[in-house]
């Protein structure tokens, strides 16, 4: 292997901003390394995130991405923010909100609830998700008006930890297996609590073994 070769086969972090999308990030760093490698590089991401989410974004350059499938399956941290009162068609700040409640729960309950969703369960995830259902992405049939049945999947909260109330808004940090939804997990607990919820807010601190306090974390503009 040339050594050129060995400078382009590699793993990237980038701490995603919000407003980008996952594409925005490979599109960016794609065009850097094939003007600089003058052909076209192969670049590709290993877990997206939702523009409105921000963090950790690991990007796979050469014959790295290769090695997506790995990192696909490692377990997540997230920072999670969330908005009681109210239900989301996409289960995030992004859809058409539905006032459910003004009950404002306890500092108690909040923390009964949040403990209730720590470990093994059966999860469903957002209608408006890239799960593809006969061949077509969940969120195009949503789009287009389709009733769309997600199928449940079992995932694993392993903790849900920093939490901070102050009505009607929740945080807090989570660990949480590969393939869970964190919209899903915020909308479940707004069901349990009786009064609706949807995730406002989410940044990806680490993926595995990587995280966004390794030295060398790549940063982008969000403008």
């Amino acid at each position: 292997m040339t050594d050129q070769q060995q400078s382009l086969d590699k793993v990237i972090l980038v701490d995603k901003p919000i407003g980008w999308t996952s594409f925005d990030v490979v599109a960016k760093i794609r065009s850097q390394y094939s003007k600089q490698y003058n052909r076209r590089v192969k670049v590709g991401h290993a877990g997206t995130l939702d523009p409105l989410a921000s963090g950790l974004l690991i990007v796979l350059v050469g014959k790295a991405t290769k090695k997506q499938d790995s990192f696909m399956k490692q377990d997540k941290v997230y920072e999670v923010e969330m908005q009681l009162g109210e239900t989301s068609s996409t289960d995030d700040a992004e859809g058409q909100r539905t006032k459910v409640s003004n009950r404002r729960p306890n500092d108690t309950e909040i923390k009964q609830v949040l403990n209730k969703f720590i470990g093994q369960q059966s999860q469903v995830p957002p209608a408006y998700s890239a799960i593809k259902i006969d061949g077509k992405r969940a969120y195009k049939l949503a789009r287009a008006g389709q009733e769309v049945k997600m199928k449940s999947r079992e995932v694993n909260i392993y903790s849900i930890s920093d939490v901070s109330y102050s009505y009607p808004r929740v945080s807090f940090t989570t660990k949480v297996s590969s393939g869970t939804y964190i919209r899903s997990l915020v909308r479940d607990i707004g069901e349990e609590l009786g009064c609706g919820a949807y995730m406002s807010a989410l940044r990806r601190t680490s993926i595995g073994e990587y995280s966004l306090d390794e030295p060398g974390v790549v940063t982008f503009s969000d403008s």
